[in-house]
């Protein structure tokens, strides 16, 4: 039976050991126009919808979160590049801390910035702590947020910087390999750190195909975000 909330919702389907896909929508490369048949190509085990970039044209977000909202049933979750891309019309935001960068900016001056919209809402908020692992390729969360990804040879310090974001309160942590990524995160830090964690692991990032899709469940993602393969309908 499903609980309340979105948050409770991921934990309950996680302890039952059930995998969780979410496709990520970029606004700005979303046609609101053909809404319709991007959702009837999608998987039907998709579990919730996860929209925002790193960058997004004003009022993109809010249009795009319209548009989905005709033709799906599921709950959309913001994923924020900026406190810009905030709507009220989602169901709930991961309220995002980049923890594998030192920039202040996006470890708490953007989260600052979103208060005022967030205190009026009645969007679900879920604290995530985000790190940005190498996929092989400069990626735009690169750089917008002026940081490094982690090295994936450097499986410890991941680890440890997923545990600093489980210490300090947060409810998910997010290994991302950045839209596009030559390579997803390899198969071995999904597995340690899912043995290091209590809290949901989300992973995403240069996920191509199912084959793919079934070896990051195996090593112990408990969510699984999918964005450009499915913006260009070759995801197999």
């Amino acid at each position: 039976m499903l609980t309340a909330t979105i948050y409770e919702n991921l934990s309950l389907l996680k302890d039952l050991d059930q995998k969780q896909l979410i496709v990520l929508i970029d606004p700005d490369k979303f046609d609101e126009f053909k809404a319709e048949e991007f959702f009837n190509n999608l998987p039907e085990d998709i579990t919730y919808i996860f929209v925002g970039g790193s960058t997004v044209e004003a009022y993109k977000t809010d249009r795009t979160v319209s548009a989905i909202k005709l033709f799906s049933e599921l709950p959309v979750i913001i994923f924020p590049g900026d406190h810009t891309q905030i709507t009220e019309k989602a169901d709930g935001i991961l309220f995002l801390s980049l923890l594998s960068g030192r920039n202040p900016e996006y470890l708490i001056e953007q989260q600052v910035k979103s208060i005022y919209k967030l205190k009026k809402s009645n969007l679900e908020i879920i604290p995530t702590g985000y790190i940005l692992i190498d996929g092989g390729k400069e990626c735009a969360v690169q750089r917008i947020s002026k940081t490094k990804p982690m090295p994936q040879n450097n499986i410890e310090a991941i680890v440890n910087t997923a545990l600093a974001g489980q210490f300090s309160g947060k409810q998910l942590i997010y290994l991302e390999a950045g839209s596009g990524a030559i390579n997803h995160v390899s198969l071995e830090i999904i597995n340690e750190v899912k043995k290091a964690l209590s809290i949901p692991l989300i992973v995403g990032g240069g996920i191509k195909n199912s084959r793919q899709l079934e070896n990051i469940y195996k090593a112990g993602a408990d969510i699984v975000v999918i964005g450009t393969a499915f913006e260009k309908g070759n995801f197999h």
